[in-house]
């Protein structure tokens, strides 16, 4: 391995892009954002840095412990660098959109930072490519939401693509009907995270009946509409059980090929989240390819909206796509006219011009890694 420099070296989790992933990466959001403006949603670019009040508060909470903070030299205020776009997005909804008509459908794409990685991500610079749909309250959006992420993913060549969807305040809902001691709700919870339905029966109570049926639901969605669509539930639980399976029927309606599973009491990775959220993974690539779902949109003093949103994860999803060929490399030789070497770019040839004579092109053209060369006699290949 090639020892670099102590000035070439960067902190952990951070590193270059060099060619041609930089160019592939580039070309990968181009794609993503084209399939997404499609949609009807409009693109917004919110600041690398905010006052660390209003970037941490409310949901932002979340992301308190992964935020890089600094001193603003001129106001004399905490900054933070932003570790998810979500909430700037939010942000900007609840206060430079708030007379925008609803549902407003916003869209962006950039980088972010965080504290440190984790093992499925050990990155801490990443880009991200999302949406957010803001005050619309129905599963229509939720479905939206989830079908456009798994749509724009197809569009860049992901195979292998799956849904997980799930509902993280079910649960909540089941234990509050069934009035479970709140002592027994964190035990419970650990137990219902690791899929142990004998510890789960133990500790459930009168819960136990739904709660059984909930765990053993997850897996196929076909599957699992069958097996909890007649659960007897009360109010916000049921509630919460319907939005989920009328999510399926219309992503399913939607895209009929996509392998779409369930989890109905899996709620790590969704605290802030209020409603029926997904993941996406891809056939053998390490972590998610993006994440989304419900949650309430507030900012400072406004009332909360109801949103759903979801954020692409940039480094998993180029690990899932397929490699993008390198457009033909011409190299023209210094002599040549510029209006020949515009005439060959305008045919759809990327050129490498000469910048000064060379007694050998065809070598020229083989160090800088052309395939082709021009000549007299046209475009020659490099043997």
């Amino acid at each position: 391995m090639m020892s670099l420099p102590h000035w070439a070296l960067l902190p952990a989790g951070l590193h270059d892009f060099l060619p041609p992933d930089a160019e592939r990466e580039a070309a990968t959001v181009e794609r993503l954002m084209a399939v997404i403006a499609g949609w009807g949603y409009e693109r917004v670019k919110p600041p690398l840095l905010e006052f660390e009040e209003t970037l941490l508060a409310g949901v932002g909470e979340a992301t308190a412990g992964q935020t890089f903070r600094l001193m603003d030299p001129i106001s004399q205020r905490m900054m933070a660098l932003r570790a998810d776009m979500t909430l700037q997005v939010a942000r900007i909804a609840g206060s430079r959109l708030a007379q925008a008509p609803r549902p407003l459908r916003l869209s962006y794409a950039g980088q972010v930072l965080r504290v440190r990685g984790n093992e499925m991500r050990p990155v801490r610079q990443f880009g991200q490519v999302g949406v957010e749909l803001i005050g619309a309250d129905a599963a229509a959006g939720d479905a939206e939401v989830a079908t456009l992420a798994a749509a724009a993913l197809q569009a860049v060549g992901v195979s292998h693509l799956s849904l997980d969807l799930t509902a993280p305040t079910l649960v909540a809902a089941v234990l509050d009907d069934a009035g479970l001691d709140p002592a027994h709700r964190h035990a419970l919870r650990h137990a219902l995270d690791r899929k142990d339905a004998e510890r789960t029966a133990a500790l459930a109570g009168p819960a136990g009946p739904a709660l059984a049926r909930l765990l053993a639901a997850g897996g196929p969605a076909d599957r699992a509409v069958v097996r909890v669509a007649d659960l007897d539930l009360n109010g916000p639980g049921r509630r919460e059980l319907d939005r989920l399976l009328a999510v399926v029927e219309r992503v399913r309606a939607a895209l009929p090929t996509l392998d779409v599973t369930v989890d109905l009491v899996e709620h790590r990775g969704f605290e802030y989240h209020s409603g029926v959220s997904f993941s996406l993974f891809a056939r053998g690539v390490r972590g998610e390819l993006g994440r989304g779902g419900r949650y309430r949109s507030a900012v400072g003093g406004e009332a909360a909206e109801p949103a759903t949103g979801m954020t692409l994860f940039l480094d998993s999803v180029m690990r899932a796509g397929p490699p993008i060929e390198a457009p033909a490399r011409l190299y023209v030789p210094f002599a040549t006219p510029p209006a020949e070497a515009e005439r060959r770019r305008a045919e759809g040839w990327v050129t490498v011009v000469g910048l000064a004579p060379e007694s050998d092109p065809a070598a020229e053209a083989r160090r800088l890694g052309c395939a082709q060369r021009l000549s007299d006699d046209g475009i020659v290949p490099i043997s």
